[in-house]
């Protein structure tokens, strides 16, 4: 039975990570819905970087765009996202791990490219393989969330020591600076930032991106918009409005791409997970949703 939850029943933490892991991951973040055993909850992910959620207790039915809902593994690993995430669970305790495309370059095998829009069970995933140990290492003990997130500090940095940087580790970084950055808009300003070819370029963004620069810098530019209704939906749509979008009718298009429905209709339904998780991420990160984390 669906029921909307709000206050104490949902409740989001963000830690950071420590300065050695911060070029490779966003943040470690607890999510816990207590809600009765017959109740459940639904909300709507945005597009971002890939992800990797551990499940202390797995009950979640999850799909990426259109796809039909299906059971969630204990290790969901998810890559890189342009179509919305779709999930229902009952209560629920799942520690998660934002990877950013110089992580992904470092610790994930194979290119990003090869993951895009859909999720996995990371146990059984070559993409994932290194993290798979720390599902049985996140819960080694009594519940404690400054305990539990130490532990995958602590597991992350002894997997740093063992991973050799890829070779354009610093490419990728001034990629991607270039994007979150709100000035750039098109593929030839972000060419030009990295004094790449447009060829060279894009064959960059497949392998530690996911997606094409184009596809990219027009996701940024919607999320940029969709953050700040996040933080607060009593504010009008077109007075979110990135300052690249030529008008509302431009944004729309762009929503239903991403997000699979219109913006009023995202607008009329709850979002009891996403609303708490963008302001608790945007007072402890700095932005409210994952893809605007400066690198």
């Amino acid at each position: 039975m669906m029921k909307q939850v709000i206050g104490d029943a949902i409740t989001v933490r963000f830690f950071m990570p420590s300065p050695e892991l911060a070029p490779y991951f966003t943040t470690f973040y607890l999510t816990e819905v207590k809600v009765s055993e017959t109740d459940e909850v639904e909300d709507w992910l945005h597009p971002e970087w890939a992800n990797i959620r551990f499940a202390q207790n797995p009950n979640m039915r999850a799909a990426v765009g259109d796809e039909p809902l299906r059971a969630a593994p204990r290790m969901i690993a998810t890559g890189p996202t342009s179509l919305a995430g779709h999930f229902v669970s009952g209560p629920f305790r799942t520690w998660g791990i934002g990877i950013q495309p110089l992580g992904w370059s470092r610790f994930c095998n194979g290119p990003a490219a090869d993951l895009v829009d859909r999720f996995c069970d990371g146990t059984d995933c070559a993409a994932f393989a290194a993290f798979a140990p720390l599902l049985d290492e996140i819960y080694a003990g009594i519940p404690d969330p400054a305990g539990e997130a130490a532990r995958i500090d602590a597991f992350l940095l002894a997997l740093l020591k063992q991973r050799p940087p890829a070779d354009d580790e610093a490419r990728i970084h001034t990629a991607h600076t270039a994007l979150v950055d709100q000035e750039v808009g098109s593929v030839s300003e972000l060419a030009g930032r990295l004094g790449m070819s447009s060829r060279s370029l894009e064959r960059l963004s497949l392998r530690a991106f996911g997606f094409s620069p184009k596809l990219l810098l027009r996701r940024q530019r919607f999320l940029r918009s969709l953050a700040q209704f996040m933080l607060d939906p009593s504010l009008t749509w077109i007075s979110t409005l990135d300052w690249q979008y030529v008008d509302q009718a431009h944004f729309v298009r762009d929503f239903k791409r991403f997000m699979g429905m219109s913006p009023s209709r995202y607008a009329a339904l709850d979002h009891p997970v996403l609303r708490a998780a963008a302001r608790a991420r945007a007072a402890a990160a700095g932005a409210a949703v994952q893809a605007l984390h400066r690198p």
